[in-house]
């Protein structure tokens, strides 16, 4: 017989996440960069969870939509339905790129943070890493996808983007280290690769990269990567 445990791992492999009520569970499909441009993925969305009787849709930070309130037995019907990828809304990996409106959207946009935001989710999103990682990207100093305050956040200025390492806003918020200032966009992902493979080698289990930070150094982990 399956124990409660194994049950738990495989519904989370299925991106489901249990509930306060202990029984039902929710699902965010994944949603790059909160960008909706064919407008029946919304239909889609509402219509699969009126379908399945959900409980309620929740506009999430990460710029999801999770699906709230899913018995455990329709999870894998409502997936099937739905046919997106689960976003990874939890788990030692990285999960989704956060991102503003930027040059696409914004009059007050300085550089396009769209493009470069869509395409870190592309190569990032869900990879596994030691412990839990975020990113965001933001068009401006203004830093509407607050990149102050993830794993590595990318912030646009009118001569290039400053790169930041090492921001958490959970248990301990800690503010990111300028690592880099007026980087071109062309160099922001080879950048962002050195900065993921440091920490994958040097990190410890469950260890976030402000943490690593705090316990190798800043001005080593500076000196590493600029070599």
């Amino acid at each position: 017989m399956e124990t409660m445990q194994e049950t738990k791992h495989d519904m989370l492999e299925k991106g489901a996440v249990l509930q306060r009520d202990k029984r039902t569970y929710a699902i965010a499909p994944h949603i790059p960069g909160g960008i909706v441009l064919d407008f029946n993925v919304m239909r889609k969305i509402v219509d699969t969870a009126e379908k399945y009787g959900a409980q309620a849709l929740k506009l999430t930070s990460a710029q999801r939509i999770a699906i709230v309130g899913i018995e455990e037995d329709k999870v894998d019907q409502v997936w099937k339905e739905l046919g997106m990828k689960k976003g990874h809304a939890i788990g030692l990996c990285v999960r989704s790129i956060k991102i503003c409106p930027a040059t696409h959207f914004c009059k007050r946009a300085q550089q396009d943070a769209v493009t470069l935001g869509l395409a870190l989710d592309e190569k990032y999103h869900g990879k596994d890493l030691p412990s839990k990682f975020k990113m965001s990207v933001a068009g401006c100093p203004n830093s509407c996808s607050e990149p102050a305050v993830r794993d590595i956040g990318i912030m646009g200025t009118p001569k290039g983007y400053t790169v930041m390492i090492g921001g958490n806003a959970g248990i301990k918020p800690r503010l990111a280290d300028i690592l880099a200032e007026n980087v071109p966009q062309e160099d922001v992902i080879p950048m962002v690769d050195k900065i993921i493979n440091y920490y994958s080698e040097h990190a410890k289990s469950y260890e976030r990269l402000g943490n690593m930070i705090e316990r190798l150094g800043f001005e080593r982990i500076n000196q590493d990567l600029s070599n």
